[in-house]
């Protein structure tokens, strides 16, 4: 049993590691913060930024009351405001907008918690029943899930914890250490015993420091490294025929394509050397069991959704899922049987289907007049600074005549832009149950202490709100314990080892596709998807080029990718002053030679720059870059920046070949001294 002053959660946070915590509690304040020793996954061990949760949560600047605009709209102007008053008029305003058209109100949220109650319950039901639009939450993943679901059959793959057995890790596209840090651990456990760790990514990070080699291929040629691999394993028959035989579809089209891509090719598209490519290819076929890693930075680009399939297709070809340690994972949240149904209720739409718009081009749907979306409820995001071309986004936001309610923990950049700014609980405040995308547990979070100032639940506020609407389904008077139950069907998980534990795993085998048994509509692993060409798509994975190649415009021809601070996650812990301090500034990373090139010296002040804008920061001269590829690292808040922007000044709002996702990595720039801003 766990002693009173003890308290069990979950890390709320956008990462695959979905940490158990321990909040050590002293009368009525949390004095301390751990990972749950007990949990297997998280094994006692917490990131630098959460385990600096209790400095956020107890943050000077936390919004403890709610807030009403009293100057222009992005000036930070706010007075304080009763609960009463201000979910008065918020219900007043909706109704009136409502009763003329609801689907001129939209709903914009992502993941600024993970939580199954506060970020996809009661405030889903509120929106269905209102007849608001729908919002597309594409911001992160939508182009590499939608990719491993007509591959794979949706998002499944390998159980991290067997990673530690593999003798080859592919890590592709991921920081792993400072965005899967527990995934690590289970890497160099592989390599203690022998295994060969090789990172993919055009940067050469923390991970690719720590890999026994780097292929530094451009942003968005992923697809094309994977085809390669394919060739000579064709050539070489490095395959597994009798897997692919009996438990994969559409091989004799993938192999066609696969010997359109020699070596070669792929290197003169990769910009990496045709030797390195041969020599993966050859481990890859050789060595078992052999594991891939994948994650979401690769599918950022045009092509994203293509490469996260043709990636996907590589275990099936050498018969890696045979093995427990071997195939791949990008995410396993497809694992959780969740009852999203009774959470979210889309049945209080009452047969209505409204308009659906795409979160990552927010920017351009708030500027469109052809049917305007006049209010705005942003909860669990930060879209002014996340979100691309954020000039646009800017601009909509500023908009006098739109409607702004804002729930937050702090005066984000999106906060600025509110008519009210509500304040919100954090993770140590409240209820919530958390599944994960890097292993197989459920997680129950329980609240520490009692919520600062005047803060409430998300799911609390739109319960308050329903009844001023005058909502009087019996599902807006469940509370946030009830709606943690409700997440699975019964039976499913044992929510009493929830209470007990804080955690729950899931039943599952542990070489899921050994046998196929693939989600897909065939049951196997689908080289060719029926589903994609009865929509008008290629059937088998290909390459498709960036819309914004590096060095194929004179005038920017500067590949530019925006990773994460190590840090900062998204713009989360950004205003965490310790961890802002190991920041230090925003930086633009760029190689050697580009900067000489450019009369760009280390710590300079440089002017980035495209066809959508500029950002003004500080370049950090750096061999983490390759040739023709800058990183504007991120998120930082716009109004930390030294011109008040951040680096999605720059990017695009064109969508993804598959998953209609953002191309955050598929940006070209020119770089340049700013020396009158030095």
């Amino acid at each position: 049993m766990t002693p009173r002053n003890l308290v069990l959660g979950a890390c709320p946070h956008d990462c695959p590691d979905t940490c158990a915590l321990v909040t050590t509690v002293q009368d009525g304040v949390a004095v301390k913060l751990q990972g749950n020793p007990a949990h297997p996954h998280t094994a006692g061990v917490l990131c630098t930024k959460v385990s600096r949760y209790i400095e956020r949560n107890d943050h000077a600047e936390r919004l403890v009351q709610p807030l009403k605009r009293s100057g222009a709209k992005g000036s930070g102007r706010f007075e304080p405001v009763t609960w009463e008053a201000a979910l008065d008029d918020i219900a007043r305003r909706l109704k009136k907008i409502a009763d003329d058209d609801p689907e001129k109100i939209l709903p914009y949220s992502y993941a600024g918690t993970m939580g199954l109650v506060q970020a996809e319950s009661m405030d889903r039901r509120f929106f269905h029943k209102l007849g608001a639009s729908l919002l597309d939450r594409t911001i992160c993943s939508t182009a590499g899930a939608e990719g491993l679901s007509f591959t794979l059959g949706g998002k499944v793959g390998m159980r991290v914890e067997f990673f530690a057995e593999a003798k080859l890790i592919l890590i592709w596209g991921s920081n792993s250490i400072a965005s899967n840090l527990h995934f690590w651990r289970h890497a160099m456990t592989a390599r203690r015993a022998g295994a060969r760790l090789v990172c993919i990514d055009p940067r050469r990070t923390e991970t690719a420091d720590k890999c026994d080699e780097h292929i530094a291929l451009l942003p968005g040629t992923d697809g094309a490294l994977a085809l390669a691999m394919m060739h000579e394993l064709v050539v070489n028959d490095g395959l597994d025929h009798d897997y692919i035989e009996r438990h994969t579809l559409g091989w004799a089209a993938l192999r066609e394509r696969a010997l359109q891509w020699p070596p070669g090719r792929a290197a003169a598209v990769c910009g990496v050397p045709e030797a390195q490519i041969v020599e993966l290819a050859r481990a890859y076929a050789t060595t078992r069991p052999a594991a891939i890693r994948l994650n979401y930075g690769m599918q950022r680009v045009r092509g994203g959704g293509n490469a996260a399939r043709a990636i996907a297709s590589l275990p099936a070809l050498v018969g890696a899922w045979r093995d427990r340690a071997g195939g791949l994972l990008l995410s396993s949240s497809g694992h959780f049987p969740v009852d999203r149904a009774v959470l979210q209720r889309p049945d209080l739409m009452g047969g209505r289907r409204p308009r659906t718009i795409n979160m990552s081009t927010i920017g351009d749907a708030l500027l469109d007049r052809s049917k305007p979306i006049e209010a705005v409820v942003v909860y669990n995001s930060n879209p002014v600074a996340i979100a691309p071309e954020s000039g646009r986004v800017v601009a909509g936001f500023a908009r006098e005549d739109l409607f702004t309610v804002v729930m937050e923990q702090f005066q984000t950049d999106t906060a600025d832009f509110a008519d009210y700014v509500l304040p919100a609980t954090t993770q140590l405040e409240h209820w919530d149950i958390h599944v994960s995308y890097g292993h197989t547990d459920v997680l129950l979070n329980r609240p520490a202490v009692a919520p600062r100032g005047e803060a409430r639940s998300n799911a609390q506020v739109f319960r308050e709100l329903a009844a001023r609407m005058g909502f009087d389904d019996p599902c807006f008077a469940d509370d946030d314990l009830a709606l943690c139950r409700a997440a699975f069907a019964p039976g499913v998980v044992d929510f009493e080892q929830l209470a007990t534990q804080g955690f729950a795993s899931l039943d599952l085998p542990e070489a899921p596709f050994a046998e196929g048994n693939f989600p897909t509509p065939s049951g196997r692993c689908e080289f060719f998807s029926e589903r994609l060409a009865a929509s008008g798509q290629d059937g088998l994975p290909d390459h498709v080029p960036n819309y914004e190649p590096a060095g194929a415009s004179k005038e920017f021809p500067l590949a530019m990718i925006s990773p994460p601070a190590r840090n900062f996650l998204n713009s989360s812990f950004v205003n965490v002053r310790s961890l802002r301090s190991i920041e230090g500034e925003p930086l633009l990373e760029i190689n050697p030679a580009d900067a000489e090139a450019r009369g760009i010296v280390d710590g300079a002040v440089v002017r980035v720059h495209n066809q959508r804008g500029e950002y003004i920061c500080r370049a950090a001269v750096s061999r983490r870059a390759r040739l023709g590829v800058v990183h504007g690292l991120g998120i930082w808040w716009r109004k930390l920046g030294i011109e008040g922007t951040n680096v999605n000044q720059l990017t695009s709002q064109r969508l993804t070949d598959i998953g209609r996702g953002p191309t955050f990595y598929d940006c070209w720039v020119e770089v340049g001294p700013c020396a009158e801003r030095s």
